[in-house]
């Protein structure tokens, strides 16, 4: 508990982030599960979803990101540690249902990320990342999932997912047309699975599959929201 407030503390210092926690998440297709909003200042702006395309930037979720950006809802990076170390064991969890990994949008902030998986130690957390692959945010990546806090590459289209899916020790998502299958294959043969939420009756509290940072498939996530069609677009490359 020590090692963990003194983390804590240094997350606090090393950058202020606004995130709102939601004990109990009303997204039907992610469950009724804990779930995370940063602000948008975390976003890497070389996203190509950054201006148009991202299902977060119009719509019921851009009102509250909006708010959770402004600081009118949300605490900063240290309450967030705190909501989830207070987690129960095993506890599976969303962060960022808007928002990306705490940093300039270019470089990860290592000592909040540390911070944040050092108090998931025995939970179940999961997120994704559009933060370009230098060395040092990758390695920041591995690190975390190593220590059990599950960070997907998000890749902007099948090429891109083969691109990411070679860099190793990383799980890898990706964004599809809108009209996907269930399944497909990559341009060098990796398999796809349709994330079976926009298909079916499920979520992300009975499937997982983003949460195992060890799959022999990608996730696909076929162009949704106000934006899709300029989503889809950028996923037919």
């Amino acid at each position: 508990m020590q090692a963990l407030n003194e983390n804590i503390m240094r997350a606090a210092i090393a950058g202020a982030y606004n995130v709102h926690f939601t004990p109990k998440s009303s997204n039907a297709k992610i469950g009724p599960i804990p779930a995370t909003v940063s602000e948008r200042k975390t976003c890497p702006t070389g996203c190509p979803f950054y201006d148009s395309g991202c299902y977060a930037g119009v719509g019921p979720v851009s009102w509250h990101w909006k708010k959770v950006t402004a600081g009118e809802r949300g605490d900063n990076w240290a309450t967030l540690c705190a909501n989830i170390a207070a987690l129960p064991a095993g506890q599976l969890w969303r962060h960022n249902v808007a928002g990306d990994l705490p940093g300039d949008g270019e470089t990860i902030d290592e000592v909040a990320l540390n911070a944040l998986v050092s108090a998931n130690k025995g939970r179940k957390g999961f997120t994704y990342t559009h933060y370009p692959t230098t060395p040092h945010n990758l390695d920041v990546v591995r690190f975390a999932n190593l220590q059990g806090f599950t960070i997907n590459l998000s890749a902007n289209n099948l090429e891109h997912a083969d691109e990411l899916a070679t860099l190793g020790n990383v799980p890898v998502v990706v964004v599809l047309p809108e009209d996907a299958p269930k399944t497909l294959i990559t341009p060098q043969g990796r398999k796809v699975a349709t994330c079976p939420a926009t298909y079916s009756e499920t979520n992300c509290k009975e499937c997982q599959l983003c949460q195992r940072k060890t799959r022999r498939v990608i996730v696909g996530f076929p162009a949704h929201g106000a934006q899709k069609k300029s989503a889809d677009i950028i996923a037919r490359g």
